[in-house]
């Protein structure tokens, strides 16, 4: 059994070994999580003085126009958005995990981040994408098995870090194997962070970018080299028997 503060203290002793690393990277994977938000009031402020100034000048014909440009130009972007998410950040996802697996044995280079472009691109490509895709079919259900399945698939990042040629079926079979009776307990540990989180919001994200994000991003793959140690002793231990 597993103990939240032994996890948060192994993690916070690498964060201390590569922190500015840690930071820049927890930062890169942020933004490509949509971790990192922005407002956009005052865009959508413009977008309707636009509109009523359309309005005002009698042009419905023009208002129907400039509606229709930004439909297509909103489900353009959408399009751009998916083929990126799919093609660069969800491999991307799978690299920067493995520069935390790595980070916590031995000090982890940058280059790391360009690994899952260099080692069966396409198979963490597939892997990531029906991860993603089970993910959204599971959240249309119902919100509460949406969130089990977010925690049953947890840890395929990780194992496409370290077995990227390995095959889908097998790496969601050892991601549920390693979060099986482990889901409630990981959702506490999320938990854990709360505090820090709410924290971080005083400093406008300041906090999160240079500490809370490294520190819980290492925290978690302390948890997945103790879930992955304790599937594998279990294996061992059954066909010693």
């Amino acid at each position: 059994m597993w103990v939240r503060s032994e996890l948060k203290e192994r993690a916070k002793w690498v964060l201390k070994q590569c922190y500015w690393k840690a930071v820049l990277v927890s930062l890169i994977l942020a933004v490509i999580t949509g971790n990192v938000s922005g407002s956009s009031g005052g865009n959508y402020r413009q977008g309707q003085k636009f509109k009523n100034e359309i309005i005002e000048n009698g042009g419905a014909e023009y208002l129907i126009l400039f509606l229709t440009t930004i439909a297509v130009f909103i489900l353009a972007a959408a399009i751009i958005g998916i083929v990126v998410g799919v093609f660069i950040f969800n491999p991307l996802e799978v690299s920067i995990r493995r520069f935390f697996v790595i980070s916590r044995v031995q000090p982890a280079e940058l280059n790391e981040l360009g690994f899952c472009f260099k080692n069966s691109y396409m198979n963490i490509v597939k892997v990531q994408f029906l991860r993603s895709l089970f993910n959204f079919l599971w959240y249309l259900l119902l919100i509460v098995p949406g969130i089990i399945k977010c925690y049953e698939y947890r840890m395929i990042p990780y194992i496409l870090a370290e077995n990227p040629e390995m095959d889908s079926s097998e790496v969601f079979r050892l991601s549920k194997d390693m979060m099986y009776g482990e889901k409630w307990n990981a959702f506490v540990l999320d938990l854990s962070f709360l505090g820090w989180n709410i924290l971080s919001l005083f400093t406008c994200g300041i906090l999160s970018i240079f500490y809370v994000n490294p520190y819980q991003n290492l925290t978690n793959v302390e948890l997945y080299d103790v879930l992955k140690n304790k599937l594998f002793s279990s294996a061992n231990e059954q066909n010693a028997r």
